[in-house]
């Protein structure tokens, strides 16, 4: 997963997943997890950029 695109498009997958008893909730749980963890690296930089008053890109925000 590249960007905040594909990561949304994975997350909605794992949701059908569970909904149809494919996948175990427990896994659904980490993987849940582990994207909220990513999501989270990305605010802190926005944050730090924010404070240091850094206009730069983030390309994990870019979709293509």
């Amino acid at each position: 997963m590249q960007n905040i695109k594909e990561l949304r498009d994975e997350l909605s997958k794992n949701f059908d997943m569970l909904k149809d008893g494919t996948m175990e909730r427990a896994l659904v749980g980490e993987l849940n997890n582990t994207a909220g963890k990513i999501i989270q690296t990305v605010v802190s930089e926005l944050k730090y950029q924010n404070h240091m008053g850094i206009k730069k890109k983030i390309d994990f925000y870019e979709s293509k």
